[in-house]
């Protein structure tokens, strides 16, 4: 906003307010002028109703009250206790918490087929001496020969979504899904191609 719209704000402001100004001008009187000096009015009378000195003894109180409240210590009022923050959650623990809820549906599951399917990719990529390989690639190489329902399982996890199957999760109808795999029959099957890729087990 520039300083002559600012301007014009301004002076239509003052406009309306002087021609409201006039024909208010009996109700603004009797609603705002009249009770303002009758108040003003009564104090003059209660500040002439006591002498000087009364009013030189209520300064002197007054004075002497905020000097002792300004100096005397403030009380100090118990800070409460700060919650610690949680540590943050690493990826075994992360891992550990789906396996537990995998049970429940069909998106846990899919976390630890897509945590072990990314895992089984950096087993391929490392044995290819970092050749590039695209992560949509199948997951076939040398010495990989898991079953068929493994290989779906890991492929599903890596390339797929839970999103895939919408029916997985209701209670009425559950059906099979390559997600339903044995969990611990994946991770034997990668701990034996880490094992056989002197690879380290943190890998």
């Amino acid at each position: 906003m520039t300083r002559l719209q600012r301007g014009l704000i301004l002076a239509g402001v003052m406009i309306i307010a002087g021609l409201l100004a006039f024909p208010l001008r009996e109700t603004i009187y009797e609603t705002v002028v009249i009770p303002a000096a009758f108040i003003v009015w009564n104090l003059e009378l209660l500040y002439r109703s006591f002498s000087q000195g009364t009013w030189w003894w209520v300064i002197v109180a007054l004075v002497l009250f905020i000097l002792v409240f300004s100096l005397s210590p403030q009380p100090r009022f118990r800070a409460r206790a700060e919650q610690k923050a949680k540590p943050p959650q690493g990826q075994v623990e992360g891992l550990a918490i789906w396996l537990l809820k995998a049970e429940k549906g069909i998106y846990f599951k899919w976390l630890v087929a897509n945590r072990l399917g990314k895992l089984a990719y950096q087993i391929l990529l490392h044995r290819e001496s970092g050749r590039p390989r695209s992560v949509f690639m199948p997951l076939l190489g040398a010495d990989w020969e898991p079953r068929k329902e493994l290989q779906q399982y890991l492929e599903t996890g890596l390339h797929g979504s839970f999103a895939d199957f919408p029916g997985a999760g209701r209670l009425s109808a559950h059906p099979s899904t390559p997600l339903d795999l044995n969990v611990a029959e994946a991770v034997d099957f990668l701990e034996a191609q880490v094992e056989h890729a002197h690879l380290p087990q943190s890998q």
